[in-house]
């Protein structure tokens, strides 16, 4: 005997919602943008030629210095965010930019000598720790 099959439910059908008002024709590209409207990445990252250090997403960024009084909002940011190492990847998700974004401000902070760049620590490189107890206890015997 083989078990009743169910069926799926659907959600009833709900009509189907007006049109949107026609937006108000956009400003010149000379005038003011519509309020509400993000900032271009390309005015965060403050950068004309849009150089950048060659980082990728594990990179470590430390700060060496407080944000000045100075610099832009998502600089202090970084400065704030890096007193302990961040990997790049972090930085850009908790300032909610995208990684080219993130990498030229980054860019900017390691021209000014305000933040270093590390490479990640590879688990392998460390040396094993029963070697380091065999030359401790060597050292001890002397």
């Amino acid at each position: 005997m083989t078990p009743p099959r169910r069926r799926r439910r659907r959600p009833p059908r709900l009509p189907s919602p007006p049109p949107a008002p026609a937006a108000p024709a956009a400003a010149s590209q000379d005038g003011p943008e519509r309020p509400g409207n993000p900032e271009r990445l390309y005015t965060v990252a403050g950068s004309a030629d849009g150089a950048r250090a060659e980082l990728d997403l594990v990179t470590l960024i430390v700060a060496h210095a407080a944000p000045t009084p100075s610099a832009s909002p998502e600089q202090a940011a970084v400065l704030r965010l890096c007193t302990a190492p961040l990997s790049v990847a972090e930085l850009s998700a908790y300032l909610d930019l995208p990684f080219s974004a993130t990498t030229v401000l980054l860019t900017e902070l390691i021209a000014a000598e305000l933040v270093q760049a590390r490479a990640p620590i590879v688990r392998q490189a460390l040396p094993d720790r029963s070697l380091l107890e065999a030359v401790m206890h060597g050292l001890q015997r002397l």
